[in-house]
């Protein structure tokens, strides 16, 4: 189980500074003012050479290999909720990275997120103890020949 908290937590960091880079990204190119060809063109022209953009459909697409490969190697019940935790980093790289202001009832959702988290890797734990044989006991009235 080491290695698939591992591997998740590697994603979730990408993911997090995936999207912090492209909220900046975004903001450089400007907002979409109209709903329209030339306006949606212009979006996509200018996020195609945006530097921050493309670093963060990178760390993005990294993120969805990392989770491509750990729901081929543990139970979506597990991996999946488990994801939520990068609303955590998500929040903590918008925090340092954009200087964005989270006011306290926002805090007190990423702490029940967290608290989520947890209850999930505990119930892995002790699925995975219900799972695993008992060390050799002995069989009553067995003999050794």
């Amino acid at each position: 189980m080491t290695k698939i908290l591992l591997l998740l937590i590697a994603g979730l960091v990408c993911e997090a500074i995936g999207v912090v880079f492209l909220s900046k990204g975004l903001k450089q190119v400007g907002e979409v003012k109209q709903v329209n060809a030339a306006e949606i063109w212009r979006v996509v022209k200018a996020g195609a050479t945006n530097s921050s953009i493309l670093l963060g459909v990178a760390l993005e697409a990294a993120f969805f290999v990392a989770l491509l490969v750990l729901l081929s190697r543990s139970d979506v019940s597990f991996v999946w909720p488990l994801t939520a935790m990068g609303f955590v980093l998500t929040t903590l790289a918008a925090k340092f990275f954009l200087q964005e202001e989270i006011p306290p009832l926002r805090w007190m959702g990423v702490l029940l997120i967290m608290l989520g988290a947890g209850l999930i890797t505990f119930s892995e734990k002790a699925k995975e103890r219900r799972e695993s044989p008992p060390l050799a006991s002995p069989v009553p009235g067995a003999s050794a020949r």
